[in-house]
């Protein structure tokens, strides 16, 4: 069996000064081109679920989802970590923990720093006891589309970080350096410096969001000085829509009743060809 706690992946990264990549998942096409790929690469892979998809978008149980990972885990190798995206919900959080996640992000960004510690703090003392860890956030990562350029007072600082991770005791921390979630309207460019700093002053991985459309050249210096979990959702799912729309198209006018039966291999081909480049980045 393959499945592994998203710490000891982290572990590996860190150890060969890299980052595993994080992948936004909705359904057992995503996830099984995923451990797919990443056995093929001898590339351990985190796969993940949005909370927003599984409540508004009902893609998937969570309990089965995570079901479904543990099984995909147990017939490769490689290690296969799973893990909860953002979420500002204690109950939530902890529900999911019984579910079958180890791993769970905490996401209280959107508050003031003391809140963001009390709710980081508490989720985290909890999961801790349930043996799961748990990811933070400092900084406004935020949406692309909504921020063409983001401030630099927006960014997490290396005094903030160190306090926030001594006060919460997190597992990893998520931070802002000028990534953000969604769609790009141009390249971003981040602040590999603070990133140095950040990375110096906290002694836990460091978590990139917002990772489709970052140049690779970009996110092999930020791998190089200190983040070890890459997160990836928006171009992953854009090619699962292709895929989709892509099959569609060549059944068109065909009368076969179950052509919806051949839809699935399809789009995994099509979603391995994607993570087969991707996963290059990824130095393991």
């Amino acid at each position: 069996m393959a499945f592994e706690k998203v710490g000891k992946i982290l572990k590996l990264a860190d150890d060969l000064n890299t980052a595993v990549i994080a992948l936004i998942c909705i359904d057992y096409n995503m996830v099984r081109a995923a451990v797919e790929i990443a056995e093929e690469r001898n590339t351990p892979i985190i796969i993940m679920l949005l909370p927003e998809h599984q409540e508004k978008n009902k893609v998937i149980g969570r309990a089965g989802f995570a079901a479904m990972v543990k099984e995909e885990a147990k017939k490769v190798k490689v290690p296969i970590g799973l893990h909860l995206d953002h979420c500002s919900d204690y109950d939530y959080i902890i529900s999911a923990i019984k579910d079958g996640f180890t791993s769970v992000m905490v996401d209280g960004s959107m508050y003031s720093f003391e809140k963001n510690v009390e709710l980081s703090r508490k989720v985290t003392e909890t999961a801790h006891i349930l043996g799961v860890e748990v990811e933070g956030e400092l900084g406004q990562v935020g949406l692309a589309q909504q921020e063409a350029e983001k401030a630099e007072s927006e960014y997490t600082t290396p005094d903030s970080a160190a306090k926030f991770c001594e006060e919460t005791k997190i597992d990893c921390l998520t931070i802002a350096i000028g990534s953000a979630h969604g769609e790009y309207t141009k390249p971003p460019k981040l602040d590999i410096k603070r990133l140095k700093e950040i990375d110096a002053a906290i002694d836990i991985p460091l978590v990139l969001h917002g990772g489709s459309g970052i140049p690779h050249e970009e996110l092999e210096k930020a791998f190089s000085q200190g983040i070890n979990k890459f997160n990836l959702g928006t171009e992953y799912l854009d090619c699962y829509y292709k895929a989709v729309e892509e099959y569609v198209d060549l059944q068109h006018g065909k009368k076969e009743p179950l052509r919806m039966l051949k839809m699935p291999g399809f789009v995994q081909n099509r979603l391995k060809e994607y993570l087969r480049e991707k996963m290059k980045i990824s130095k393991f």
